[in-house]
């Protein structure tokens, strides 16, 4: 059966902001009539979004523009994943203050290769093309460059916010970084695109795609854009630099206890941007808290279960619920502790990472530092604790647990 029009803009403009309500509405009407047209016509939409190869993990934050992807997808629309091999080498000024840095080939191929594999875990990758703008990009020669660059003026870029700044400060705004714009762009003509997904902050490459698009006698697409999904602390955009993230491959029951960590009013940006909750469930939720009908508490359980079942299914979740109440709101340690043992005495940086509970050692005593080791409740405060065999329990942070046992009592 179809699903009506009306029932997929509203799914699929939940969330969407423009920071112009102008755009919004003329973006939402022209996503109507895209799909009117596009049912009439039986053929689906076109659809994508780019990402940049710029670190090798996804968080949570990434997932917004893809759960919208998916959402077209279970409409029957087709759908393509574009890694931007070839943009990450210019680096988008989009939502940066200062000049990103450039990464080399080998960086930008090493973390492309994870990014389609981590997509996956919210892309339908039986409906997914992956595509990568170097195919077309790398085509290009300067005279295709200067026939770019000549649908765009100087003031049209220099009335962007991060460059505006930058000058005002007597920074150095690079001209490579014009470029980024005309070559995001170009990726919606190479692609006839319908649609295009990315970040508010984006919106000027978004657009430009549009301009691009007429320009070389294509329909122009409709941009839907989203607001930045705050960090833990409820303030930042979500960053591993500031350590506010939520990375999707963590263990279900460090996602579910970081999500319990929300400040209240940051539950709203979550509910409308990485959930697979219906606008009407989000808008009763909401309205239920602000009635006092539920309680804060209990909203963000169902938030954490939803987060934990999107990416490791209804067990884990189930599991990792049980685990923050056990650890967390009674204050016991959990039953399913795994086990390691020591057979030796061992420096904490160097147990802390053969328990798997860090990856370096550099780490460990970092974790040390930040005072987030303790060893049978006791605070870790020296990275230079040796730990002696025995029975005990390791914990990091508020959330992960080791049993450690001797090899004596192992073998007993």
């Amino acid at each position: 059966m179809k699903t009506s029009v009306d029932h997929q803009v509203a799914v699929l403009m939940q969330g969407s902001e423009y920071g112009d309500p102008q755009i919004k509405e003329a973006m939402t009407q022209e996503l109507r009539e895209r799909l009117l047209e596009a049912q009439a016509e039986g053929r689906p939409l076109r659809v994508y979004c780019g990402y940049d190869a710029t670190k090798p993990d996804l968080h949570l934050g990434h997932t917004v523009t893809m759960r919208k992807l998916r959402q077209f997808q279970e409409f029957g629309h087709e759908v393509t994943f574009l890694i931007g091999d070839f943009t990450t080498r210019v680096g988008d000024p989009s939502d940066k203050d200062s000049l990103r840095p450039q990464l080399s080939e080998e960086e930008i191929e090493a973390n492309a290769r994870t990014y389609a594999e981590q997509a996956f875990k919210v892309l339908d990758p039986e409906r997914t093309q992956v595509r990568y703008n170097s195919e077309w990009l790398s085509k290009l020669n300067l005279a295709d460059a200067i026939k770019l660059a000549g649908n765009f003026t100087v003031q049209q870029f220099l009335v962007r916010d991060n460059f505006h700044q930058r000058i005002e400060r007597g920074d150095p705004v690079w001209l490579h970084e014009f470029l980024y714009a005309l070559l995001q762009g170009y990726d919606a003509v190479a692609l006839h695109t319908d649609v295009q997904i990315g970040g508010r902050e984006q919106l000027f490459s978004l657009m430009a795609g549009r301009k691009l698009q007429e320009a070389f006698g294509q329909r122009p697409q409709v941009c839907i854009t989203f607001p930045i999904l705050v960090g833990t602390d409820g303030h930042n955009r979500m960053s591993k630099s500031m350590g506010n993230y939520i990375g999707i491959t963590e263990p279900p029951e460090d996602m579910y206890g970081k999500v319990m960590s929300l400040p209240d009013e940051a539950m709203s940006n979550y509910f409308r941007l990485v959930t697979r909750w219906s606008p009407e469930r989000v808008e009763q939720m909401e309205a239920d808290l602000e009635e006092g009908r539920l309680h804060p508490m209990e909203a963000k359980k169902q938030l954490a279960w939803e987060i934990v079942d999107c990416f490791h299914g209804s067990e884990a979740a189930d599991a990792a619920a049980r685990h923050f109440e056990t650890v967390h709101q009674n204050r016991e340690l959990p039953e399913d502790m795994p086990e390691f043992v020591i057979s030796e005495p061992t420096a904490i940086p160097d147990l802390l990472v053969a328990a798997g509970m860090c990856k370096s050692k550099s780490e460990g005593r970092r974790l040390v530092q930040q005072k987030g080791v303790s060893i049978d409740g006791k605070l870790v405060e020296s990275v230079d604790y040796v730990v002696v065999p025995g029975d005990m329990v390791l914990q990091v942070g508020k959330r992960r647990f080791v049993h450690l046992v001797s090899s004596e009592s192992d073998s007993r």
